[in-house]
């Protein structure tokens, strides 16, 4: 597996700004008397496991943290870093600028295999991503038509287009137009756990499908992630074996970008690691 270094020099950064963030979102909150402030989980320190997913949208700590308190009060979902391996044009992977964006197929549902020549298939515990967008400069109606970009890290921990070994391969990226609900779902695996981050998946939005091809367009860039207690079960599969290390080693107090708080961030998650789960979040933007 890859070293992460590069990820944990570049989130350092990000670090200076956390508590301007965590200032902003407090005081955007506070008006509405304390709801959906941000949790904090004790992380990989927390030994407690579950036997069943079908109702943890909860912090590491146990904590209630539902992904609805976003949209009741229509707090926008916080900025977040892109990171080193977003593959949207922004940046290279050694070889070159690479951008998935501007490829046929990208536009798909099922994001476990690579497309456009590429052939591997991401292997892991299944996991389905549905995300409600709204639009919070419409009362926070629901954002149809919007566009979603989403990508994350495989099983190993390791970036199709940039990490060791699958450089020549796209799996685990794709976007999908919501419908007039406001709704986009993903079909990928659960993602593992690299060094120095708790897990998470990356995405950006765009007010259109036909603005997505281009970074340009883009209207947020941010991040999700998922209870403690459902990492530690999917952990469980030997497949993700130097994901357990890694998870005992970080907490969402230490991670980078969550340390400030889940609230808007953390998915609500049904399922098991024998059926597979699902995550879902509720993403207020302003569009």
């Amino acid at each position: 597996m890859e070293d992460h270094g590069l990820v944990a020099d570049l989130e350092a950064i990000m670090a200076l700004n956390a508590s301007r963030r965590k200032s902003l979102r407090w005081l955007a909150l506070g008006s509405l008397g304390g709801a959906g402030l941000p949790l904090l989980g004790c992380g990989g320190a927390d030994g407690a496991t579950s036997t069943s997913s079908t109702t943890s949208g909860s912090s590491s700590s146990g904590t209630s943290s539902s992904s609805s308190s976003g949209s009741s009060s229509c707090a926008v979902i916080p900025e977040e870093t892109a990171g080193p391996y977003p593959g949207d044009g922004t940046n290279s992977n050694g070889s070159g600028i690479v951008n998935v964006l501007t490829l046929s197929g990208v536009v798909r549902k099922d994001i476990r295999s690579s497309f456009n020549g590429a052939t591997a298939v991401a292997d892991g515990v299944p996991l389905t991503i549905k995300l409600k967008i709204n639009n919070a400069n419409a009362s926070c109606g629901a954002a149809g038509g919007f566009s979603v970009y989403l990508w994350h890290c495989d099983k190993d921990g390791n970036y199709s287009l940039y990490s060791s070994g699958v450089t020549n391969q796209n799996y685990l990226r794709g976007v999908q137009e919501a419908d007039s609900s406001g709704e986009v779902s993903f079909t990928t695996i659960y993602p593992g756990c690299y060094s120095g981050r708790v897990p998470h998946v990356h995405f950006e939005i765009f007010p259109s499908l036909a603005k997505s091809n281009s970074v340009l367009n883009r209207i947020k860039t941010t991040q999700l992630t998922f209870p403690m207690a459902t990492s530690q079960e999917v952990y469980a599969d030997t497949r993700y074996a130097s994901s357990v290390r890694n998870l005992a080693q970080i907490s969402f107090a230490t991670d980078n970008i969550f340390s400030d708080g889940t609230s808007l961030q953390m998915a609500t998650m049904t399922g098991n690691a024998k059926d597979g789960y699902v995550a879902t979040l509720t993403v207020n933007v302003s569009g």
